[in-house]
């Protein structure tokens, strides 16, 4: 199946390292507004570029990967549609819930399947949580737990001019979807009960610290707090407390399980071959059905802008 890529960031390289290595899926151009970084990974994996957006989109394909500041995506979706390309889009889902639930709306209009770009449903560590949880292992699940910290942000490897700012950036907007997401898989669709979500005085910067209650199907308690500019080691922890066995995913590939009165164990897992960009495909091709929709997007987008007010 063959896919265009707008944005040649970091994340863009990822999905150019995952066709490079299907039987699938191939990348047969691509096009970012940094020339210099496009050249860079059109000479490290043989994909031709294009000097514009316009040029791009008139390349035979069957799908495009947006990867992209989210301020840019509904308009790229809508672009896509219209030529009737499939989607894939980085989270979050756009800049805003309003333009997310537009963005729904394209893909329906134009009739062309969707996808989000949400990598840890397909690793190991979610999986194996997944079935823990269907055959209750974990006994009654009491309460789910997302911890973030950074010494700094942005992190090092991720500088560029718009993750450090309130209109685009943050980690509520970087870190937060993918285990939001992943809760609602796991258990349903929650709701946001209280937050506090503290600014520095430079209104150009993101958030600095929050700290939020949310609900989740059976009257399961969800708390998320985060910070950056803490004097402590980078972590990300989500912890899912039950009565026989609390399971913790750290730093977003190690798998951690406890049981009562017991030292946490770290689990070896085999790892998994199911690859993202391969599971989409299947999708697309209506051969599968491992994805997550623009509308599960929208409903973490929801809670993404109630955590940002």
């Amino acid at each position: 199946m063959k896919g265009i890529l707008i944005g040649a960031g970091v994340v863009g390289e990822r999905i150019l390292q995952q066709a490079a290595n299907s039987t699938s899926v191939e990348i047969v151009a691509m096009y970012d507004a940094n020339t210099e970084r496009l050249q860079e990974m059109s000479a490290r994996y043989n994909v031709q570029t294009t000097s514009s957006l316009e040029e791009l989109l008139e390349i035979e394909a069957e799908f495009a990967y947006i990867g992209t500041p989210p301020i840019s995506h509904m308009f790229l979706t809508e672009g896509c549609a219209k030529r009737g390309l499939h989607v894939i889009c980085e989270k979050p889902l756009a800049h805003n819930e309003e333009e997310g639930k537009r963005m729904v709306e394209i893909a329906k209009e134009y009739g062309v399947k969707t996808a989000m770009h949400f990598p840890m449903i397909y690793g190991e560590e979610f999986l194996y949580v997944e079935k823990a949880i269907q055959q209750q292992e974990l006994g009654d699940v009491i309460q789910v737990e997302l911890s973030t910290y950074f010494p700094q942000w942005p992190r090092p490897w991720q500088e560029n001019n718009w993750i450090r700012t309130r209109e685009q950036g943050g980690f509520i907007r970087e870190i937060f979807p993918h285990y939001l997401q992943m809760t609602e898989r796991l258990f349903g669709e929650g709701s946001l009960q209280s937050h506090q979500t503290n600014y520095p005085q430079n209104p150009e910067l993101c958030e600095q610290s929050v700290c939020a209650l949310a609900q989740l199907p059976g009257n399961i308690p969800f708390v998320l707090q985060g910070a950056h500019g803490v004097a402590e080691q980078e972590q990300i922890i989500y912890r899912i407390h039950g009565t026989k066995k609390t399971m913790t995913i750290r730093n977003w590939a190690e798998l951690w399980v406890s049981t009562p009165n017991q030292p946490e164990q770290r689990l070896t897992l085999q790892k998994s071959n199911i690859s993202f960009l391969d599971e989409v495909s299947l999708y697309f091709q209506g051969k599968g059905s491992n994805y997550v929709s623009f509308e599960e997007g929208a409903s973490v987008q929801h809670i993404i802008d109630s955590l940002l007010k």
